[in-house]
């Protein structure tokens, strides 16, 4: 596949035309024919999806119920159970899945939840590549930039340790739960993905209609950094650790600049010519969403380093672009 047929192929998948990288020398790009996908229906996930099968892609999802047909898989990611011969043949296979985080306020029966569906979900799938007669050549695995916790105006990037705390020590299980893919050689990729900037789902999409009825404010004092992502970008960097050969090990996806959440509302205000007066207090907010307000109000300085080294061009690197695309 060549550069164009990427880049077009991308602009379809998410309602733009802008271009992204793809390797100047043709030996560095992987042809990947047959594609399996786990959280397919997901913000992230269905992006990718329209995005593979633009190009041409087989794409195989895993889904929980009774498959319909041989495009589909059934797997049980909590259990950890997968059908093992449904992914015979797969070139790649993508793990998107998860219960969603900021869903509702975490329980210690929810946080439960958050964890098993990543990391029995994670491990059953290594494993189930690792049994195979023929692996697929490359696994790519999601994560989070949570992966760092509380970084304050602290710049951050893949090299940094991760840090303390609930979402920090899932982060770290859920990476580890990849291990029998890495020991049976099949590259592994791993995406500390940022706050993705899309309409779709997701906590960008729970935001936005706040937003347009001129609701919308800071939280709490507004100085956290949060590291954000277009959804275009999010899908093209799946893409290109897919397809780029020699591509290992953790990559933040998060776009070059981390603003404060305070800069992030001023841009929503001037994209959607709406005010942005309104505030919640750091108080309101823990009350309200308990253990789950610390994500909210903490402060995530994360730089993309490895991605950009890599030769990743970002499509929307400044915020406003990011929310018009949105």
């Amino acid at each position: 596949m060549d550069s164009s047929g990427m880049a077009a192929s991308l602009g379809r998948g998410t309602g733009t035309r802008h271009r992204f990288y793809a390797p100047t020398r043709q030996d560095e790009v992987m042809q990947l024919s047959r594609i399996a996908v786990a959280g397919a229906s997901g913000l992230i996930g269905s992006a990718l999806v329209r995005s593979l099968g633009a190009d041409g892609h087989e794409v195989v999802r895993l889904v929980r119920r009774e498959p319909r047909d041989d495009t589909e898989v059934r797997w049980d990611p909590e259990a950890g159970r997968v059908d093992t011969a449904g992914l015979a043949g797969c070139d790649a296979v993508v793990n998107l899945a998860g219960a969603g985080v900021g869903s509702r306020r975490w329980t210690e029966a929810y946080k439960t939840r958050i964890h098993d569906s990543r990391v029995n979900g994670t491990r059953a799938l290594a494993e189930a590549v690792a049994s195979l007669d023929e692996p697929p050549r490359v696994f790519v695995n999601g994560s989070a930039m949570g992966y760092y916790g509380e970084t304050g105006d602290r710049v951050v990037d893949e090299n940094s340790p991760a840090g303390q705390g609930f979402l920090p020590e899932l982060c770290v299980e859920w990476e580890a739960a990849a291990a029998p893919a890495q020991q049976a050689g099949v590259r592994t990729a791993f995406t500390r993905t940022g706050l993705v900037v899309g309409r779709g789902g997701g906590a960008w999409g729970k935001l936005f209609p706040l937003f347009q009825a001129g609701l919308g404010g800071r939280m709490g004092d507004g100085g956290q950094y949060w590291s954000f992502i277009a959804l275009h970008d999010e899908v093209a960097a799946i893409r290109h650790l897919l397809e780029t050969d020699g591509l290992s090990g953790p990559f933040n996806l998060t776009a070059p600049q981390p603003l404060t959440n305070r800069e992030i509302t001023e841009a929503m205000g001037r994209v959607l010519h709406r005010p942005t007066l309104f505030s919640v207090p750091a108080p309101a907010l823990r009350a309200v969403l308990g253990e789950m307000a610390g994500d909210v109000l903490g402060s995530a300085r994360v730089r993309p380093t490895r991605l950009l080294e890599s030769g990743f061009t970002f499509a929307f690197p400044d915020i406003e672009g990011a929310i018009r695309a949105a």
